[in-house]
C-alpha cells in the first residue's frame, strides 16, 4: 500500500492507494480540484462543503451520462451483431441456392449434350 498527499479544495489529504496507482490518484485529485476551482470561479465563495458537494454531483452526473452512453452502445453493438448473424445466414442461404441452381443448370446442360450426341450419332452418315 502506498501513501501520497493530494490537494483538494486547497487542503492537503494523505491518501492510500495500491502500488503503481499513485499517478492515477494524483490525476483524479487534480481533476476534482479543477472542478472545484471552476465552480468557485462561477459561483464565488459559497462554502467549502457546498463546493465539494457540487463538484461531486457534477462528477456523478457525468458518470451517469457515461453509463447511459455505454448501455446504449452495448445495445447498438448487440443489434449490429444480430444483423451480422442474420446477414451471414442470408448469405449462406443465397450461396446454397446459387450452388443448387448452378448444379441444376449443369445437369440440364449435360443431359442436353447427351441428347444431342445421340441425335447426331444416330443420324444418317454422309459420305
Amino acid at each position: 500500500m502506498s501513501h501520497i498527499n493530494v490537494t483538494i479544495n486547497g487542503r492537503q489529504f494523505r491518501m492510500a492507494c495500491e502500488e503503481g496507482q499513485e499517478a492515477r490518484l494524483l490525476k483524479l485529485a487534480e481533476s476534482l480540484e479543477t472542478r472545484i476551482q471552476g465552480l468557485r470561479g462561477k459561483f464565488g465563495e459559497i462554502g467549502d462543503a457546498r463546493l465539494t458537494v457540487m463538484a461531486a454531483l457534477t462528477v456523478c452526473d457525468e458518470l451517469l451520462d457515461a453509463e447511459q452512453r455505454i448501455r446504449n452502445l452495448e445495445q447498438e453493438l448487440n443489434t449490429l451483431r444480430d444483423v451480422r448473424v442474420a446477414a451471414a445466414d442470408r448469405a449462406k442461404s443465397t450461396q446454397i441456392a446459387v450452388a443448387k441452381a448452378l448444379n441444376s443448370a449443369a445437369d440440364r446442360i449435360e443431359k442436353t449434350t447427351q441428347v444431342l450426341n445421340r441425335t447426331i450419332g444416330g443420324g444418317v452418315a454422309i459420305g
